[in-house]
């Protein structure tokens, strides 16, 4: 072990301890006691670890019982990019599947319209996908392709990759999009098609989609079991 950083050595046998199953998620660690005669350190030592593992997401102090081991089974989901959920799945290491519940043209749900700054009544290719993780139903994917000449596609594209096959075979330049995240109740269709524990609510990314022109393409709406996801920025104070 490194005499100068002894506490950082400490910490990373730790998140290894959790990471490996040793401490599963929801059980505490021993008492600072206890580590302290585990790896012969001073108490001060091992509280320097701990506020690492605190500070990167491994555990919560919990006042008066210890430190008790955060569940770290979530996916990275990055607010600020423009990802399909292919590109996440690969990125991620993801076990996933998707499965196409709706792909029909019909005509743009007044609420979107108003949301997108659309005419109500406009036309839309409507697209609704559930995506499983693990073999555990988990997202609900709404999408609204405002092309009204976008032709219908194939149920086998959109269980592999949209965005692969708009950019790569239809030639559209899928440039930015603007978000907004909410923590909303459960919707009747939630319930019907995701595997929710009992959950009451579910994280919702609504996104309007631009092209390299700028012309509103798309709208989104993913639909997210609370325990699955976690949501990262980077900011950078100026």
């Amino acid at each position: 072990m490194n005499k100068k950083n002894k506490f950082f050595d400490i910490y990373l046998e730790l998140e290894q301890d959790i990471t490996s199953g040793v401490y599963p998620a929801g059980t505490l660690l021993p008492s600072e006691n206890v580590l302290a005669k585990r790896f012969s350190v001073s108490r001060e030592t091992i509280r320097k670890a701990l506020v690492l593992l605190l500070e990167n997401g491994c555990i919560q102090k919990l006042q008066g019982k210890g430190s008790i081991v955060i569940d770290r089974e979530r996916y990275s989901f990055p607010v600020s990019g423009l990802t399909s959920f292919k590109e996440l799945q690969e990125s991620e290491h993801m076990n996933a599947t998707t499965k196409v519940l709706k792909n029909e043209r019909t005509t743009l749900p007044d609420r979107i319209a108003d949301f997108a700054g659309l005419p109500r009544g406009s036309s839309c290719l409507e697209i609704l996908r559930v995506r499983y993780l693990e073999e555990e139903a988990t997202i609900l994917d709404y999408d609204y392709l405002l092309d009204e000449t976008t032709e219908q596609i194939e149920n086998s594209i959109l269980e592999d990759s949209l965005y692969q096959y708009l950019e790569n075979e239809k030639g559209y330049e899928i440039s930015y999009a603007q978000k907004e995240i909410t923590v909303e109740p459960l919707n009747a269709t939630d319930k019907k098609y995701l595997a929710l524990h009992g959950d009451t609510h579910v994280v919702v990314v609504k996104s309007t989609v631009f092209l390299k022109d700028t012309t509103l393409f798309q709208y989104t709406e993913s639909r997210h079991r609370l325990d699955k996801f976690r949501f990262i920025d980077f900011a950078r104070r100026r």
